[in-house]
């Protein structure tokens, strides 16, 4: 009977543990879909600006306009600007952004270049400090869905980076995201700004639906609107001042959707992890509650073996 409340016992922590595992998934997916929504109300603002840059460019020649966010240095010393999570339970989320994190350092030394991080996430923070790498900038603690001014509290430092010449280039490594079941680390150059970036390009939105009780993502791809200003449009100020003062509200706006897709990835890897804990532990009970029956008849057989036995010995 103590085998039997052993594995009674065990069953009911493992149901336990199944409800705790199955309510982080949904917490999970109710915040992919406040991040989709959030990715959806900052489009237009992101569509107006890349509608603006690209009449600019059509007034301008670029790669003839001096300005500090588009000058092209020689290469001495690198920001890698890393975007992991604060927290875990996310399967290989955080370990896939360090590794790639890693990975271009030592490009980056192989080449002879210095390197520095601006480190955003706990678990990034805790892994390279104790290995005593070269961090400039910190941040921890950032909402669930990434917000506008979190974005520009970090693109304020890496353009004091830049402009002080402290790195001559600086490179974002986030996760992009897929899908619910995938995510990609990528190393995408923030710092100095391509100019032929700068035009309006098609894009994705994606959106967290529920098909037969089990989550999906639509990804609908959006196509950008370009539109010329008139050549007889006169401008109030030079075009290459107002160019200088958009180009800080682009790089926050690439460094906010940076943020979202990272974001987006997490919760999705950490939806995808729970609900393997929860299918396991679906598993395990059925083991647990097979043994379980096993050992009571186990049980009752031998209870009926020393009743019978009893009775022959008795007569």
């Amino acid at each position: 009977m103590a085998n039997l409340k052993v594995i009674r016992d065990r069953i009911q922590s493992v149901k336990n543990t199944q409800k705790i595992t199955e309510a982080m998934r949904l917490v999970a997916a109710a915040r992919v879909r406040r991040a989709q929504e959030q990715v959806i109300a900052t489009r237009p603002f992101a569509d107006r600006l890349a509608q603006v840059l690209y009449g600019l460019q059509t007034r301008l020649r670029f790669e003839d306009v001096n300005l500090p966010l588009l000058r092209q240095r020689d290469i001495q010393s690198v920001g890698l600007l890393v975007v992991s999570g604060d927290r875990g339970l996310c399967g290989a989320y955080n370990t896939n952004i360090i590794r790639r994190a890693e990975a271009r350092a030592r490009e980056l030394q192989a080449e002879g270049l210095d390197y520095k991080y601006i480190v955003v996430g706990r678990k990034a923070i805790q892994y390279l400090q104790r290995r005593n790498q070269p961090i400039d900038a910190t941040y921890t603690g950032l909402e669930q869905i990434p917000t506008a001014a979190e974005a520009s509290n970090i693109a304020d430092e890496v353009l004091s980076l830049f402009l002080s010449q402290s790195v001559d280039r600086i490179e974002l490594v986030y996760t992009k995201f897929v899908s619910l079941i995938s995510s990609r680390p990528v190393v995408q150059t923030l710092l100095p700004l391509d100019a032929r970036g700068l035009e309006a390009a098609d894009d994705e939105i994606f959106r967290l639906t529920s098909r037969g009780g089990d989550f999906e993502v639509e990804r609908t791809k959006v196509q950008a609107q370009t539109r010329t200003f008139p050549r007889d449009m006169l401008f109030e100020q030079d075009p290459v001042q107002i160019l200088d003062a958009l180009l800080p509200l682009y790089l926050n706006n690439q460094l906010l959707r940076a943020l979202q897709e990272s974001a987006a990835s997490e919760l999705a890897a950490r939806m995808t992890a729970m609900n393997n804990a929860s299918d396991n532990a679906n598993e395990l009970i059925d083991t647990l509650t097979t043994s379980y029956n096993k050992a009571r008849q186990a049980a009752i057989t031998q209870e009926i073996l020393e009743v019978v036995g009893g009775a022959e010995a008795s007569g």
